[in-house]
């Protein structure tokens, strides 16, 4: 069992930064790939980054590609989700994932663990 808690979200103005942290519980955090997902009131949850659990291979979505990376840092049971040059589309709630395996998943159904999700706002 894995329990996720993400922090970091708020409100923040267009072209503004916000990074992201989610902390893993267990002591095997570093066998589990990690994503990001966010959803929008009205729209779908949508895939964001995702990172592997030991070659750090990662994927972005098209709409973030070049403003958001994603980092781990197993040591520390975290991942990261730095936000640069933010828009009002990126306003939704930000979820981070979990998923025991080697593979790097880009589908909300392939991960297995969700955290509660934290509130990310940009205002135009």
């Amino acid at each position: 069992q894995v329990q996720l808690v993400e922090s970091g979200g708020g409100l923040v103005q267009a072209g503004g930064s916000l990074r992201l942290s989610c902390v893993a519980s267990g002591r095997t955090f570093s066998s589990y790939a990690m994503g990001w997902f966010r959803q929008a009131p009205g729209k779908e949850r949508e895939f964001v980054a995702a990172i592997s659990r030991s070659t750090f291979n990662t994927n972005h979505a098209d709409s973030v590609k070049g403003r958001f990376t994603i980092s781990r840092d197993n040591a520390k049971n975290t991942v990261f989700l730095q936000m640069n040059s933010l828009k009002p589309e990126d306003t939704a709630i930000y979820y981070c994932a979990a998923k025991y395996t080697s593979v790097l998943p880009v589908t909300a159904t392939r991960y297995d663990y969700w955290g509660q999700g934290t509130q990310v706002t940009v205002s135009s």
